[in-house]
């Protein structure tokens, strides 16, 4: 589906004019008398904003099939927003408030899938998304590209993009050909003032350079994705020249400074804290991207040394983050005169039966869905334990990959390699229980839309990637008492990032410093060969570059599939009709101190 120009057109055209108009009401300016000072004309405002939605518009987990809930008892879903929004439009005024976004927003539960999928909006009379639905009933202004919104590719992005009563923007992502925005880059929203003058405020979106790698598939030569510091500074004094009196920045993109897809792009994935420190004349900005809680963080502009306000609310519509303004008028024009963030926490709320309401028929249908017999399971498997030992249900995600590619290359010049397969811990609180398995059981122990792919890798290769991925455990000395609560994660290194490879044995000794952890590497109980070549069924977002690992993004692609790494596990058991982990179910790998096993 080609780039749809006009739509663009129209989009920053109505952007420009202002998609949204808002009013003030305020009590009457301070009297004055003969000779007094007139009193300074003051307004305030509120700009909210959510981020990483990720589909959730239930307080409802899929995988689990039942109401959502954590050790910290949060709450998730644009049903609970709703309702905080409501309240804050209830006290500030709902002409005194905008309310925005910063991407991820159609992929993440099986709800968003489900409409992308199994009943796609892009169908001839399809349905309208439910992100869409909830959204536009909740009256957002606009809202930012996340790197999500490419998942299922540009003509489900694009549909979306037409079912929403406001603008998806993303200044930095660029049509490959032309290089002008193939999305708005910008909104501008009048709020009325009982002064007679009213305010502009401009939002201007950003989303994430790694959406190049990560979705390469879905826009090589089509899109490019320059990095947001250079495109903020170009669009930003634009802004403030077309009469901003505000500007909001909503960036897809987290506040680090780091990257996790090493030296690949000449960007930076995590950038807004850059943004905020390099480029002058930003007020605010709406954090996204990295799925944690910044209520308000203040970066002090190089140029101008004013202060820049970002927050950044928790991921899932756990949190509605608050920007309150406060305006003066001084020399003909309005000036910011403080900015203060905050988040609110969805908990404390009750969904909106607007919202739930509006969407029950979707919610059961995917809820049915979800819960569909796929087969059965002679045992159950859990990933309880899974970032630290080598458990039977990551060798199944490992024996499907592995099985899948060897299908694939039998009869070619690559079928007499030995397959190895890499898997990681997505969520500890998956399971496939004994008895029968449903589709959330299979969903839920892979809730990304990775695809499966399969890459040439030598053994002296393979034991670089084995030590990358071995930097995910704190260095534990021999004697020292080890707490599971604390041996993983280390240097924020996320589940995602720790990969087991089968097909392989080896050891990681966790006494010794990262870099230098791998020991009694063998194939077929023979110490690897350096040189010997392997095929690695690999996920499309680790062969693409994500999480920086060594060799695999420019090994040489042997075979790659469109299809969810997550429906050939569901195709697969449905083949199979009873997994038995016996038949598959192998300890390739354990945790050791100076040869001692750990657990």
């Amino acid at each position: 589906m080609p780039l749809n120009r006009r739509t663009f057109l129209e989009r920053s055209a109505a952007a420009g004019a202002g998609v949204a108009v808002a009013g003030a009401v305020a009590g009457p300016a301070e009297a004055h008398g003969p000779g007094r000072p007139r009193p300074q004309k003051r307004y305030s405002f509120t700009v909210m904003g959510t981020t990483d939605l990720h589909g959730n518009v239930f307080n409802w987990d899929y995988f689990t099939d039942k109401e959502f809930d954590d050790k910290a008892h949060n709450d998730v879903g644009l049903a609970k927003i709703s309702t905080l929004v409501d309240q804050v439009r209830e006290e500030k005024g709902r002409r005194n408030t905008l309310l925005i976004d910063a991407g991820d927003t159609i992929q993440g539960t099986q709800l968003s899938y489900y409409y992308a999928k199994v009943d796609p909006i892009t169908a001839r009379r399809g349905p309208v998304h439910p992100m869409a639905q909830a959204m536009n009933a909740i009256g957002y202004d606009a809202a930012a590209l996340g790197n999500h919104e490419f998942n299922y590719g540009i003509p489900v992005l694009r549909k979306f993009e037409e079912q929403c009563d406001f603008p998806l923007l993303g200044a930095n992502a660029l049509d490959a050909k032309t290089l002008r925005p193939a999305f708005a880059p910008y909104s501008m929203h009048r709020l009325c003032t009982p002064h007679g003058k009213d305010v502009r405020v401009a939002v201007l979106g950003l989303t994430n350079p790694g959406i190049a790698i990560w979705d390469k598939a879905n826009v090589t030569g089509r899109l490019v994705f320059p990095g947001l510091e250079e495109q903020a500074a170009k669009w930003v004094p634009k802004l403030r020249s077309m009469g901003a009196d505000v500007v909001v920045v909503s960036a897809h993109s987290g506040s680090s400074g780091t990257s996790s897809y090493g030296d690949q792009l000449p960007y930076v994935e995590n950038a807004a804290g850059l943004v905020a420190e390099q480029v002058p004349g930003i007020d605010a900005i709406l954090v996204g991207h990295a799925h944690t809680e910044i209520p308000e963080y203040r970066i002090a502009n190089k140029e101008t040394g004013k202060e820049v306000v970002l927050s950044e609310p928790l991921k899932w519509g756990q949190r509605l983050t608050l920007f309150d303004f406060d305006l003066v008028w001084e020399k003909g024009r309005w000036t910011v005169e403080k900015v203060a963030a905050q988040v609110l926490n969805s908990n404390t709320v009750a969904e909106d039966p607007k919202i739930t309401g509006l969407l029950a028929d979707e919610h059961r249908k995917v809820v049915a869905y979800v819960n569909q017999v796929i087969g059965t399971s002679t045992a159950a498997m859990t990933t309880a334990d899974a970032p630290w030992k080598d458990e039977p249900i990551i060798d199944l995600i490992n024996v499907v990959q592995a099985e899948t590619v060897k299908a694939a290359l039998a009869g070619g010049a690559y079928a007499g390699l030995p397959v190895l397969s890499q898997a990681s811990c997505f969520s500890r609180t998956a399971r496939i229980p004994a008895g029968e398995i449903s589709i959330k059981d299979a969903a839920g122990l892979y809730p990304f839309e990775n695809t499966l792919e399969a890459r040439l890798l030598t053994g002296a290769q393979l034991k670089d990637y084995l030590e990358y991925s071995a930097k995910y455990y704190v260095r534990t000395a021999a004697g020292e008492p080890v707490d599971t609560a604390k041996l993983t994660n280390a240097d924020n290194t996320p589940d995602y990032n720790y990969d087991a490879v089968s097909g392989l044995t080896y050891e990681i000794d966790i006494a010794r410093p990262a870099g230098s952890r791998i020991v009694n590497l063998a194939f077929e109980g023979k110490p690897l060969d350096p040189a010997a070549r392997f095929v690695l069924a690999v996920n499309n977002y680790r062969a693409s570059g994500g999480g920086a690992f060594p060799h695999v993004a420019a090994a040489q692609q042997l075979w790659a599939n469109s299809d969810e790494i997550r429906n050939t596990i569901i195709q697969w058991v449905k083949a199979k009709g009873t997994v038995d982990p016996g038949l598959f179910a192998s300890v390739d790998w354990k945790l050791t101190r100076d040869g001692v096993p750990v657990f």
